[in-house]
């Protein structure tokens, strides 16, 4: 009887013996490193990568590990695209806007000023087809891109000085990332790209006359109400800001399939939890802004109709002698037209209803 059991439960151990050699062998132990273009003090957006491979290393056991490095540490917060295009690191977490220096067409990864808002992007990337139009763009610079974050709608920026008419933005020095750059150009705007690190001192120098960021979370941290007293709204060129991370795709294309599905998995739960964290630490940090003395002020509706046209523009000019950016500019645009069409009916007419409602509510509080 003993050595039936003892037969018995040796059939069990050698079947789990043979069973673990097996896989093992289909999730092999990696070590990647990740370039962030963003400083470790901001939680929420360096954060994103973070996440990322905290996720990645649960999902895989611990197996696939990603470690992750502010801006600086292993390559400059600007130049990561190219540290990920020659292999210099396997992965990086950042903004695509950062590189239309190199081709405009980045900017669509990112954001495009009046473009699509946070919901319209995640669509366009995950189910609109804005990935695949965009595959065959980054297979040129030898990268596989993923949406990895997201930061919602933008603020439009510090201010030394007010902006009452169109004619103010002339000669003005305005640290401005992405296309958006471009735009302002057009209207008399000298644009600086700078990296967030660095931003705070231009600004406190004089050597840029405005600066924009994110939001009131980040730009609290980075205390930028202490050199500049005007806080203007609309960020009109981000309607949201997709954040990517951008993969060496030999390093892509040597991951086991599983590996693959748990970064896709793991880029998909950050870009939730980044909006997620957005929405929620950015209306208490603006209360404090104010508060502090923050003078919150609107761009004037000539300005922005002045930048819209300018905008349009430019596309319109860029997609005449560009082929890859006129390529992904018309899908892009098709889908936006759809989504405005939609968003109108019901997303914008509940928005503006419930909104009105609260302002009625708070006046009367008051």
């Amino acid at each position: 009887m003993i050595r039936r059991q003892l037969l018995a439960g040796g059939a069990v151990i050698g079947a789990s013996a043979l069973a673990a050699p097996a896989i093992a062998q289909s999730a092999p132990e990696i070590r990647w490193r990740l370039a962030s273009s963003f400083p470790r003090s901001l939680d929420t957006i360096y954060g994103a990568g973070e996440h990322v491979a905290k996720r990645v290393a649960a999902l895989t056991d611990n197996k696939f590990q990603i470690r992750a490095f502010p801006a600086g540490e292993l390559v400059p917060g600007l130049q990561v695209a190219d540290a990920v295009q020659n292999g210099t690191v396997e992965c990086a977490h950042t903004a695509s806007y950062y590189f239309v220096g190199k081709d405009p067409t980045f900017a669509f990864d990112g954001a495009v000023p009046f473009g699509l808002n946070m919901r319209q992007m995640n669509a366009w990337l995950q189910q609109g087809g804005g990935r695949d139009v965009m595959k065959d763009f980054f297979a040129r610079y030898n990268i596989v891109s993923i949406p990895a974050g997201n930061t919602g709608a933008q603020m439009g920026g510090w201010f030394r000085k007010e902006i009452r008419t169109v004619q103010d933005l002339n000669g003005l020095k305005f640290r401005i990332g992405g296309f958006a750059g471009n735009v302002l150009q057009k209207l008399g705007v000298v644009p600086q790209q700078i990296a967030g690190g660095d931003i705070y001192p231009a600004l406190e120098k004089g050597t840029v006359d405005a600066a924009e960021w994110i939001g009131p979370y980040d730009d609290e941290k980075l205390g930028f109400n202490r050199v500049a007293p005007f806080y203007y709204f609309p960020g009109w060129w981000e309607g949201c800001l997709n954040l990517s991370m951008y993969i060496n795709k030999a390093k892509y294309d040597e991951l086991p399939p599983l590996y693959r599905e748990a970064l896709e998995s793991a880029c998909r739960d950050a870009t939730i939890e980044t909006m997620a964290k957005y929405d929620v630490q950015n209306p208490a940090a603006l209360r404090r802004l104010i508060a502090s003395g923050t003078q919150l002020r609107a761009f004037p509706r000539e300005v922005m109709q002045a930048c819209y046209k300018a905008a349009f523009e430019l596309y319109d000019e860029t997609a005449a002698r560009n082929e890859n950016f006129k390529a992904v500019y018309e899908h892009w645009k098709a889908f936006r037209e759809t989504q405005y069409g939609w968003f109108r009916v019901a997303e914008n007419s509940f928005d503006q209803f419930v909104y009105a409602m609260y302002g009625q509510e708070a006046q009367q509080r008051r």
